[in-house]
């Protein structure tokens, strides 16, 4: 099992930890701050350093059990088993993307009532795709959208009882992947104050603390991707993202 420490504390950027197992095709650590790639987020890259040597992480994957494995990069020296090591994210593609994950959530809280078939997270652009009949106005999404960033709202994660599902399936918009179930836990993440609330969602995600740290957002494309499937293409504002 690792412990997965971005779950609570994405903004950790760095640990130590303990090699549990290591070979070439991947390292399992004891503990972690690299997300493992999973609903759409890229798993993270960095670096793993010990006793003066360095193995560069060229992605981060979900493993047998609980296990999150580090890819190495080819032919990359390996940290022996029960070796304490330094495990580095790139903080600043981890930024960019927690940026992106959280203004995907804002999209998703404005296109009301249509469930999410697909998407995908990237530091440059994003998508998600909804089952919606009509697109919507590109202008009309891409200016509510920075309206809600602007207005800084908090975003938080709650841990609640995973039973909830079965009280409140509504809280589940995406019709490809669902919510694990088993651990007895369920993660939603929230976006807004109590009195205010824009977006609830299970997400296993990480996320900024606030709406204000995305930034202005272009919607660079909304298309037709079948009968009842329109794919919305988000980037920031001040990245060079082609549709």
């Amino acid at each position: 099992m690792t412990q997965p420490l971005f779950l609570d504390t994405p903004t950790l950027a760095s640990t130590t930890a303990t090699v549990v197992e290591a070979g070439p095709g991947g390292i399992v650590l004891d503990r972690t701050v690299f997300y493992a790639r999973g609903g759409g987020q890229p798993g993270d890259t960095g670096v793993l350093r010990w006793n003066g040597a360095e193995t560069p992480i060229g992605d981060t994957v979900k493993g047998e059990g609980d296990a999150i494995v580090h890819v190495p990069a080819a032919d990359a020296p390996l940290p022996p088993v029960g070796t304490q090591v330094e495990a580095v994210i790139d903080w600043q593609r981890r930024y960019a993307l927690m940026r992106m994950h959280t203004a995907m959530h804002l999209l998703c809280s404005l296109i009301k009532g249509a469930a999410v078939t697909g998407g995908s997270v990237g530091a440059d652009k994003s998508r998600l795709d909804f089952d919606l009949p009509n697109p919507p106005k590109k202008e009309d999404i891409e200016a509510h959208l920075n309206a809600l960033i602007a207005a800084d709202h908090p975003v938080r994660i709650e841990w609640v009882e995973e039973s909830v599902l079965d009280t409140d399936p509504g809280l589940v918009r995406t019709m490809s992947v669902k919510p694990p179930r088993g651990t007895g836990r369920l993660r939603l993440m929230r976006i807004g104050a109590d009195d205010g609330l824009v977006d609830l969602q299970p997400c296993g995600g990480t996320h900024v603390s606030r709406t204000g740290e995305i930034g202005p957002i272009r919607v660079l494309k909304i298309e037709n991707k079948g009968k009842q499937n329109r794919r919305i293409i988000i980037a920031p504002a001040d990245a060079a993202g082609n549709a």
